[in-house]
């Protein structure tokens, strides 16, 4: 049976100055399902996540998205692709209110509306009674929230997560899990992720990568990550 990608990266090469960061690299991203690229600090994640949206150039090669070549087109044309990103560190305008940051994403829609979604507001609750709130103002996790919104204004149709759960605290890394789960089974929206929480992990992804020293060292379905596997390659 032929399984159809949203994202696929083959042959993937990076370096930063003389080291080489990602070593011929290939992941198939599946159309409606939930993949995590897990692997410890420094191992080339954020680079490859980078290389996806176009903030690092690619030293060899290829990103397709539904067969498009991603990787030859400028880096703002990822958004109205239908590509939301949710960037390590959140990186929300702390000055901005919260309704204000939602905002933002509202040109990259394809269909050019200019009101923040209702869904949004349901899927976070707390961004509707603080929406008059400075971004920093917000917890942690309230901002994590408010990231994730951001990314979901454009409408996409993969949402890409570097590691939602870092510095969060545990009730909210429950509720992001199960939005995940939402946006991937009740919308049919395709999920790549960061994250090294292997509970996490287990509870919302379909599907792992590993990557090691900039290498691709383990793939498969999400109950085939054993504990061989996390003790070579996960646990500091």
């Amino acid at each position: 049976m032929q399984v159809n990608n949203m994202l696929s990266v083959h042959g993937l090469n990076q370096f930063y100055g003389q080291s080489h960061t990602l070593w011929d690299v290939d992941i198939e991203v599946p159309m409606g399902k939930c993949t995590c690229l897990m692997g410890r600090n420094g191992v080339g994640k954020t680079t490859m996540l980078d290389c996806i949206m176009g903030a690092l150039p690619l030293a060899s090669g290829e990103i397709k998205y539904q067969d498009m070549a991603l990787h030859s087109l400028p880096m703002e044309h990822r958004a109205r692709l239908g590509i939301g990103y949710v960037p390590q560190g959140r990186q929300i305008f702390s000055l901005l209110t919260v309704e204000e940051n939602l905002q933002i994403g509202l040109p990259a829609r394809p269909d050019r509306a200019r009101r923040i979604p209702d869904f949004i507001y349901e899927l976070f609750p707390v961004l509707k009674e603080m929406r008059y709130r400075r971004g920093g103002d917000l917890s942690g996790g309230q901002q994590q929230q408010l990231a994730i919104g951001r990314a979901l204004v454009i409408d996409p149709r993969l949402l890409i997560l570097d590691e939602p759960t870092e510095g969060i605290q545990p009730n909210i890394v429950a509720e992001i899990g199960d939005v995940i789960g939402k946006l991937n089974h009740d919308i049919g929206m395709t999920v790549l992720l960061v994250e090294q929480k292997l509970h996490f992990v287990r509870k919302v992804a379909d599907q792992f990568y590993i990557l090691d020293r900039g290498r691709r060292v383990a793939h498969g379905q999400v109950d085939e990550l054993s504990e061989s596997l996390v003790k070579e390659y996960l646990t500091v």
